[in-house]
Order: structure tokens, then C-alpha cells, then sequence
């Protein structure tokens, strides 16, 4: 549901959906409340709805800090492994100079078919479908290397870090694939702890007494659009591959334009 929401919603529309529709049922259910429970003004009843305010606050923050940071972290490792597929397939250009016309022409023409077809691969990995294409343009990749025939001690050298660099490429891809099929989001568990704690906190701002219905209102609706704005952001950090704040696939388009560069 989220990994739709983030795909098909541009940020700004579900940031305001989210804020809109948060603080707005809030505000609904405390016109219910201040009109069915009007004794909850009282000051006792304030003393302890203070009390529980601060703890219940104090838990929401800490856990949905906890929370967006693992999510952060996840999109920071999803750029390391881009940037290490593309710096791998970048060096692989710059060593591809060494090798004779024909070796060279071939493996130049299999690392572009490559990378188009890694980057063809992006939206179909993160919309759940697998793309053979990228499979098969990764053999044919590495059966260009494995045709090098090297005649000098350089080409032998280049040629023994250009695998090394492949194999960079070939588990940065995998990782990447892997991480864009299982990092999708929160599990329900802690879905169910963030619907909690977010309405134990609208709860509390809800039932505190306030004598005058526009302040009552005000602080309600502030509230809510503090917990919509935080539900948006796990909501865009839930998953590393798409969404506004996600990684993108530049690395990759980067060594597309130095190998097109190369041909012109």
C-alpha cells in the first residue's frame, strides 16, 4: 500500500492528503468529546492528562526518530550500492582503453548494453517483476572479458582488475535487486506501534481541558499535522528505491553517457 502511495502520488499531494486528513478526523472526534464529556476541564483531570501527555509524547518522538533513522540508513546504503555499481562500471570504461580494437569495441558495446538494461531494470525490480534482460546482458558482459586474448603485461593486468571490477558490478546489481524486493517498509508490527503511540498522543490533546474551543482546536490541529507530517516522512523513507526521497539510478546514466560519449 505504501510502496502505491509514494509511486503514483507526487510528494506534495500526499504530504497534503496525509496532514489534511489526520488533524481533520482529530478536530472531528474532539467536537464529539468537548460536547458528550463537557467536566473534562477540570483541573484534576488536567493534572494527570499533563502527566500522560508528556510520557506519551516523549515515547512518540523517541520511537518515530528511531524509526526514520533505520529508514534513513537504508536509503544511505541503497546510494552505496549504486555508487558502487556505477564506479565499478566507470573504471571498467577507463580500463577497456588498453585492450586491441576488436576486444575493445566489444566490451564497450556489452557494458552499454548492460547498463541500459540495469537501468530498464529499476522500475520493473521495484514494481515486483524480475527482468531477464539484465541476466543476459551480464553474460554477455563478462563473455567479452573472458574472450580477451591479452598480448602484454598491461592488458594482462587491466584485464585481471577489470574482473575484479565485474564481480563489483555483478554483486552490487544482485544486492541492489535484493534490497528493492525486500525493503519494503515497516513490518505490520510496527505499523500497529506507530498507529498507536500517534493516537494515545492525538488521544491525550483531544481529552485535555481547555476552556476556550479555539485554543482547544488550535492545539488539536497542530498536533495532528505534527503526527501527519511524521507518518509522511516513514512513509517516503519506507522504501529505498522509490519515492522522492530515494536513490536513483544517476550512477548508472553516468556511465551510459561516458561510454555513448566515447562512440560519437
Amino acid at each position: 500500500m505504501t510502496q502505491w502511495l509514494v509511486t503514483h502520488l507526487p510528494p506534495w499531494l500526499l504530504l497534503l492528503g496525509i496532514i489534511i486528513l489526520v488533524p481533520g478526523v482529530a478536530v472531528l472526534i474532539q467536537v464529539f468529546v468537548r460536547r458528550r464529556f463537557p467536566g473534562l476541564r477540570g483541573e484534576e483531570h488536567n493534572d494527570v492528562t499533563k502527566f500522560a501527555f508528556g510520557v506519551v509524547g516523549f515515547v512518540f518522538a523517541f520511537f518515530i526518530g528511531f524509526v526514520v533513522s533505520a529508514m534513513w540508513g537504508q536509503i544511505g546504503h541503497a546510494d552505496g550500492i549504486v555508487r558502487t555499481e556505477g564506479v565499478a562500471g566507470a573504471q571498467l570504461v577507463r580500463d577497456s582503453h588498453v585492450f586491441d580494437q576488436p576486444d575493445r569495441d566489444r566490451i564497450r558495446r556489452s557494458l552499454l548494453d548492460y547498463e541500459q538494461a540495469a537501468i530498464a531494470e529499476w522500475d520493473e525490480v521495484n514494481e515486483g517483476r524480475s527482468y531477464p534482460g539484465a541476466d543476459e546482458a551480464l553474460d554477455r558482459l563478462y563473455a567479452a572479458y573472458e574472450s580477451v586474448q591479452p598480448r602484454t603485461d598491461v592488458q594482462k593486468t587491466l584485464l585481471a582488475s577489470s574482473f575484479s571490477n565485474l564481480e563489483d558490478v555483478s554483486k552490487s546489481r544482485d544486492e541492489r535487486v535484493l534490497q528493492a524486493r525486500t525493503d519494503t517498509g515497516p513490518p505490520w508490527s510496527l505499523w500497529a506501534v506507530i498507529a498507536v503511540t500517534s493516537g494515545l498522543l492525538l488521544g491525550c490533546a483531544i481529552i485535555y481541558g481547555v476552556e476556550k474551543p479555539a485554543n482547544h482546536y488550535a492545539m488539536v490541529a497542530i498536533i495532528g499535522t505534527l503526527v501527519g507530517a511524521q507518518l509522511f516522512l516513514v512513509i517516503e523513507l519506507s522504501h529505498p528505491y522509490v519515492g522522492a526521497v530515494s536513490t536513483v539510478p544517476e550512477p548508472l546514466h553516468e556511465v551510459v553517457r561516458t561510454l555513448q560519449a566515447g562512440t560519437s
